[in-house]
């Protein structure tokens, strides 16, 4: 069950060294599918382009190499800030300087920072989302609180998901089932490269 698999793959996280994590995540940067946001119909307007992302915590692949790549590629980042309840909302990310001086929450976010609404994300382009897995449909396995499956209901119609986990994390069968409000991935990334889920056709504005 999932309860099963949560506990085996934090319990082979929890081997990776600090060392490894970050080297990863510099691994991710050149795995990361670029072209997805050089589709022209992906964006449309003078707003800049905006990447919905998050700042790895614990045992995740480190993200912070990519978030500083898609920060100098001038792309607006937004990351996940903790609101009311267990909703999240969002917070622009303006510089990796910034992050020292914030604590990072559960959610993969700074606490203390100026909070955007849940509905922001409906302003991203392209969303990256962490995953203890992701099977061959696209379903992800998170840490079971479902704050990122409320979030996404608040996504564009067409806006690609990219969800980010390690590489033996990418599951062929079905391990589990996926639950009605469950939002699948359209592909799935890690430093060893990346995967591509759902045909998604022109992704739409």
């Amino acid at each position: 069950d999932k309860a099963t698999l949560r506990h085996r793959l934090l319990a082979q996280r929890a081997l990776i060294t600090p060392e490894a994590r970050l080297a990863a995540g510099e691994k991710l940067v050149h795995q990361f599918p670029a072209y997805v946001l050089d589709r022209p119909c992906i964006h449309y307007g003078s707003a800049p382009l905006t990447v919905a992302a998050y700042v790895s915590m614990g045992s995740e692949v480190e993200t912070r190499p990519l978030l500083a790549w898609l920060l100098a590629s001038r792309i607006r980042v937004l990351v996940p800030l903790l609101g009311s309840g267990l909703d999240i909302g969002w917070s622009a990310l303006d510089s990796m300087e910034s992050l020292l001086q914030w604590r990072v929450l559960d959610t993969g976010g700074p606490a203390g920072r100026r909070q955007l609404p849940p509905e922001a994300l409906h302003d991203a382009d392209l969303i990256i989302a962490p995953a203890l897995a992701v099977d061959r449909h696209g379903n992800r396995l998170g840490r079971g609180a479902g704050w990122y499956d409320r979030a996404l209901v608040n996504r564009r119609p067409g806006c690609p998901i990219i969800a980010v986990c390690w590489p033996w994390e990418v599951v062929d069968d079905d391990e589990w089932i996926a639950a009605p409000h469950d939002v699948p991935a359209d592909g799935v990334l890690t430093p060893e490269g990346y995967r591509q889920l759902q045909d998604t056709g022109e992704y739409r504005t």
